[in-house]
């Protein structure tokens, strides 16, 4: 294999990476909501759900330019989450 072959091998196995990253980093986020309110008994507060939707749109954003192609799914499913 070439050494461009290489490299572009690797910037895919980089945007999948950052891809399955997002996936993680967005899913993380929900589990932390989620254990927060059984550990309360009750939502999160609103501080942190805020903050929650930043850093998920943050991330999104990562995504969309490291892997454009891959984003709507995780897009999608994100940001319609509860």
């Amino acid at each position: 294999m070439s050494e461009k072959n290489d490299n572009k091998e690797i910037i895919e196995l980089l945007k999948d990476s950052i891809y399955l990253n997002s996936i993680i980093a967005t899913e993380l986020i929900k589990i932390t909501e989620n254990t927060s309110r059984i550990a309360r008994g009750k939502m999160p507060p609103q501080s942190c759900l805020k903050e929650h939707t930043m850093l998920e749109k943050m991330i999104i954003a990562i995504c969309e330019k490291h892997a454009p192609n891959k984003i709507e799914v995780i897009k999608k499913h994100v940001l319609k989450h509860d």
